[in-house]
């Protein structure tokens, strides 16, 4: 079957990407310049996520996805959100908490650094998802449109692999223009949900003792939002159910930054 992109969705997958890359510009420049804020939080939040979430993370889901308990794991989306849900809150979380403790521990007298290190944690997140995936579409769009789409499957020859490739294009031709823009939409509270984590764990790193207890506290929030979209991916096709239900998620978790916050800092 030949298939075609709509021009919209293109531009749709453009404007995504630059929104990608906005975000993460634009939250440095303004912690940098109006909260003052030092630039190594930004740059080590990058390298955390980059070592905690892309590298480490996904050596257990290798491990543990491919094994019996793996597939017992997948076979049930409830156990299945659970276990993503849990993975991403402690793998990112102790990465936010060892940053604070080694690295970063000089910076702590900064409390604008906290949300430096967000920016830099949820913005490459935000780089990583959106721009990487969008120039992806981008470029299939374009292969398909210009009537060369059997260029995209040369070389396969692995039929799931073949499968795969073929559902990929099909879902890209059929998907909505709008689609395109909802995983930059979902980028915003993303990002706000760490910067908010993010102030929570700072707190538990500088205040010790018995404000120790913010660090789990993120990583159950964590866990929290995944396990939740997730779950809610399975059940429902309705994106503004799950749009809404990760705004709400995120939007509490600010709620609860602030509170902490204004409790335990002096100044902004």
């Amino acid at each position: 079957m030949n298939y075609t992109v709509p021009i919209l969705s293109i531009i749709f997958m453009a404007v995504s990407a630059l929104i990608g890359i906005a975000i993460p510009v634009v939250l440095f420049l303004v912690f940098r310049k109006k909260y003052k804020a030092d630039i190594l939080p930004f740059f080590v939040g990058c390298a955390i996520f980059i070592l905690f979430a892309l590298i480490l993370e996904s050596l257990i889901h290798n491990l543990v996805l491919t094994s019996e308990a793996g597939r017992a794991i997948t076979s049930n989306i409830w156990v299945y959100g659970i276990y993503v849900g849990l993975m991403a809150g402690l793998f990112e979380e102790t990465g936010r908490f060892t940053a604070f403790k080694t690295v970063l521990k000089k910076n702590l007298g900064n409390n604008p650094n906290a949300l430096m290190y967000g920016a830099g944690h949820g913005g490459f997140e935000a780089i990583y998802l959106l721009v990487g995936n969008m120039i992806s579409h981008i470029v299939m769009a374009v292969t398909l449109n210009n009537g060369m789409g059997s260029k995209l499957t040369v070389g396969i020859t692995d039929p799931a692999a073949l499968q795969r490739v073929n559902a990929t294009i099909a879902a890209l031709a059929e998907a909505q223009p709008i689609d395109f823009l909802m995983g930059s939409i979902e980028r915003f509270a993303a990002v706000a949900l760490h910067i908010s984590l993010s102030v929570l764990v700072w707190f538990a790193v500088k205040n010790g003792g018995r404000r120790f207890w913010l660090f789990p506290l993120a990583i159950f929030l964590h866990a929290l939002m995944d396990t939740a979209t997730v779950i809610l991916s399975s059940y429902s096709s309705n994106i503004w159910i799950i749009e809404g239900a990760i705004y709400f998620i995120s939007a509490s978790c600010v709620v609860i930054a602030v509170t902490v916050w204004k409790k335990f800092a002096s100044t902004l």
